[in-house]
C-alpha cells in the first residue's frame, strides 16, 4: 500500500534557476502549491542538499515549468541526477529537448510557465526549506495531458 502523500495526485514541474556564474539548472517539484490569490503566490518545498537550493541564494527570479506528459522521460534525469555531478542542460541541448520563448529557454512541450520572484525563505528542521514567490508573469500554452505524480507512479519513476 501506498504512503498517504503519495495518495493525491498533484501536477509535476520543472524549475527552472541561476547560479552565480549565470549558469542555469533545472530540476522536478512536485512540492508546489498557490497560497494566496492576491497578490498570487506559491510556495514552493526544496530540497537543501539541491544545486537548485544553492541557486536560490543568488538568484530571486525563477521559471516554474508545468510539465506536460511528453515531459515524462526527462524526470529521471531531472530529478534523479544532481546538478553537481551531472550536466543537465547539455544533456538537454544535445538532445533537442530545449525550445526558445523570447529571451527564455524552457523545455518543449511544456503546459506552462511562470516566471516568479522570491519574496521570502522559510527555514525549517526537515530535509527540505520552503520558499514564497510571487507571480511575476505567466503563460498558458496547453490544458492538456498535463504531467501528475499518479503517471509517475504508474510508470514506475516513482516508486
Amino acid at each position: 500500500m501506498r504512503r498517504p502523500w503519495n495518495l493525491i495526485d498533484v501536477p509535476v514541474y520543472s524549475m527552472i534557476t541561476e547560479d552565480q556564474c549565470g549558469n542555469i539548472n533545472m530540476n522536478i517539484c512536485t512540492y508546489v502549491s498557490v497560497v494566496s490569490l492576491s497578490p498570487k503566490t506559491y510556495c514552493i518545498a526544496v530540497d537543501k542538499t539541491t544545486k537548485t537550493y544553492s541557486n536560490l541564494n543568488y538568484t530571486s527570479l525563477v521559471v516554474l515549468q508545468l510539465l506536460n506528459k511528453k515531459n515524462m522521460q526527462l524526470v529521471k534525469i531531472l530529478g534523479k541526477k544532481s546538478a553537481y555531478t551531472y550536466d543537465k542542460i547539455s544533456y538537454l541541448k544535445k538532445n533537442n529537448f530545449l525550445n526558445n520563448i523570447g529571451k527564455l529557454e524552457v523545455l518543449k512541450y511544456i503546459n506552462s510557465f511562470i516566471i516568479l520572484k522570491k519574496k521570502q525563505i522559510i527555514k525549517t528542521d526537515t530535509d527540505h526549506d520552503l520558499f514564497i514567490f510571487n507571480i511575476d508573469k505567466y503563460k498558458v500554452f496547453s490544458e492538456e495531458n498535463i504531467l501528475t505524480f499518479k503517471d509517475l507512479i504508474n510508470n514506475k519513476i516513482i516508486l
